[in-house]
């Protein structure tokens, strides 16, 4: 069995990926950290573990665990990291934004590996330390992949994309809680929202020349899942846009191609990954839906994990969708 630590367990990601977990056949919990619920039971604050779950959340850490999940707020995993020495042999893989920039992936004698397994699954079967993407960044880089890889990504991408408010954190703001958020729609951050650094490494490590991307990140009045709505200009047919998409993805075992447009009750609770392509005149609409604290954090760090320890990519995460 994989020894687990998570460090940061009490909010959303740390509840998803202690959820997956524990229901993970080749894993088992060895710790979930947290200096402020330490000795509290988990399922006091992840209230749907209970009868499932009873572990509590501890102040101690074992150094020697096989993989370490961090699960803290952004900035906090270089710190924690520069504090705590862990075993050489214990895999890594940083929930932060942290790492993901190639500028950053190097620190304290650590290299890590951007972790999108449609882009980088050979990289990331053999690393020992691996920076888990961005929620949005995850969505936007699914959809933009294949015309990037076939050098079609000329002119400017506008990107439209909302998202559900567990991807804020659970800690309350002026712009999460509830009589603000329902019956609410409006944007943030246009054109400089953090996850634009690795989406543009990403698609420039495929086409060095590839046009500007226009990013406008919305916050929508639901609680879960990212829909992308991606755009840019596209001289061939809609068939032979289908035919890249279906054959870049060919081994992708979260990324589907859809015939029809998608919908976030498609993705939410899975690790899947939805996209559809449309085209108007010579326009082509790039449409992608996923879970933001599943593909778009816990459930893809998992997946890492699992392509680290050479285990089936899929394992533990076979999660499915209401559509209703």
């Amino acid at each position: 069995m994989i020894r687990a630590g998570i460090i940061g367990g009490s909010g959303y990601t740390g509840g998803e990926l202690i959820r997956i977990l524990h229901n993970h056949p080749k894993v088992s919990i060895d710790f979930v950290y947290s200096t402020t619920k330490a000795g509290k039971k988990i399922n006091r604050t992840h209230s749907d573990l209970l009868g499932i779950l009873d572990l509590v959340f501890t102040d101690s850490i074992n150094l020697q665990v096989d993989v370490l999940f961090l699960c803290l707020g952004h900035g906090n995993s270089k710190k924690f990291l520069s504090e705590h020495s862990f075993s050489a042999k214990t895999r890594i893989i940083d929930l932060s934004n942290d790492f993901r920039l190639m500028q950053d992936a190097s620190f304290a004698g650590k290299d890590f590996v951007y972790g999108l397994p449609e882009l980088n699954k050979t990289t990331i079967s053999s690393a020992r330390y691996v920076a888990n993407p961005g929620c949005f960044a995850t969505c936007i880089q699914l959809a933009l992949l294949p015309l990037a890889s076939s050098q079609l990504l000329h002119s400017e991408v506008h990107v439209n994309a909302v998202t559900g408010s567990t991807g804020a954190g659970v800690k309350p703001s002026a712009t999460t809680h509830f009589s603000w958020r329902n019956n609410n729609v409006s944007w943030y951050k246009a054109f400089t929202h953090q996850h634009l650094g690795e989406i543009n490494e990403s698609l420039e490590s495929l086409q060095k020349d590839k046009g500007e991307l226009l990013f406008i990140p919305n916050r929508g009045n639901f609680a879960r899942g990212i829909l992308s709505t991606a755009y840019t200009r596209f001289k061939g047919s809609e068939e032979e846009a289908s035919d890249l998409y279906h054959e870049f993805y060919e081994d992708a075992v979260f990324t589907q191609i859809a015939e029809e447009p998608v919908h976030l009750k498609q993705v939410v609770n899975t690790n899947n990954c939805h996209i559809h392509l449309h085209k108007h005149k010579d326009i082509l609409l790039v449409t992608s839906v996923i879970d933001n604290l599943l593909k778009g954090a816990s459930g893809q760090a998992v997946q890492n994990m699992n392509l680290m320890f050479g285990l089936d990519e899929s394992e533990g995460l076979l999660l499915k969708a209401a559509v209703y």
